[in-house]
């Protein structure tokens, strides 16, 4: 299974589309196909899979998305695969975003890909150098006193 990693600065185009790293775009071009899963993600981001990944995840009987409360459970999975689409990538190695997901996700001009490993993220740059600083360096320094990798 390929893995998505690195952060990346770019900016979107008039009409929404953003370029995909090259190495993304590798490893969509090793399975032999065109097109990535785009969803809404958590914490006001976008998701992005490959296309392998995300039958993946319907495969397996959506076993992630399972839950206790089943009216929660339907509710998330209505809005993660109710806002989901494919988006085929152009010769120039860019992707559409789809109007709303990038209300969604508050995308300007300038955004921010993070490989995630299994997904990419795709931020506005403001909005993640929000999380960073607020959610993301705290657990960080919670994390350094727990894991030894």
């Amino acid at each position: 299974m390929s893995a998505f990693y690195g952060e990346y600065k770019y900016a979107m185009d008039g009409k929404s589309r953003i370029f995909i790293p090259a190495r993304f775009r590798e490893a969509l071009r090793k399975k032999d196909k065109n097109y990535f899963m785009i969803t809404i993600g958590l914490d006001h981001c976008l998701y992005l899979f490959l296309p392998s990944r995300w039958e993946e995840l319907v495969a397996n009987n959506m076993e992630i998305f399972k839950a206790e409360n089943k009216e929660e459970e339907r509710a998330f999975k209505r809005f993660f695969f109710g806002n989901a689409s494919d988006t085929i990538m152009d010769e120039q190695g860019r992707i559409l975003i789809p109007q709303n997901q990038k209300n969604y996700a508050s995308l300007k001009k300038e955004i921010i890909i993070r490989g995630v490993g299994n997904k990419a993220e795709i931020w506005n740059a403001n909005s993640w150098t929000k999380y960073k600083k607020n959610i993301m360096e705290p657990s960080f320094a919670k994390f350094s006193k727990i894991l030894d990798i």
